[in-house]
């Protein structure tokens, strides 16, 4: 699995009933929608992920996380938590850890005040 493919993975289990539109998956997979949707047959071929159109929209395809998905998004969890160890945090210094931590809340706050905005045009 790549880690594109346990990215979406991961965003499905964390969504209520496990499910968002395809085009909600792309903004937070941060990809284009053939390049998901490429990603997700893949995934759909494994028994990862299920398509079925939007019951509320049919314009729009919802894209579910299975239970084996769900089962190797867990079993994969650890590997991904120590590749980003070994490959961001080990490289840094402490100094650095802390000023990745000050801009992380820094990004993190203006993240949060632009939720309470309503999007400029």
């Amino acid at each position: 699995m790549t880690l594109f493919e346990y990215g979406i993975l991961w965003a499905l289990s964390q969504a209520d009933k496990r499910t968002l539109r395809m085009s909600e998956l792309a903004v937070v997979a941060n990809a284009s929608l053939s390049k998901l949707s490429r990603a997700v047959s893949r995934l759909e071929r494994r028994g990862w992920v299920n398509r079925a159109p939007d019951p509320a929209d049919g314009r729009y395809t919802l894209a579910t996380l299975s239970d084996a998905g769900l089962d190797k998004a867990v079993d994969a969890t650890p590997g991904h938590v120590d590749a980003v160890k070994r490959l961001v945090f080990d490289q840094l210094t402490q100094t650095q850890l802390r000023q990745l931590g000050q801009i992380s809340n820094r990004i993190l706050r203006a993240v949060q005040a632009e939720g309470d905005r309503p999007p400029q045009s």
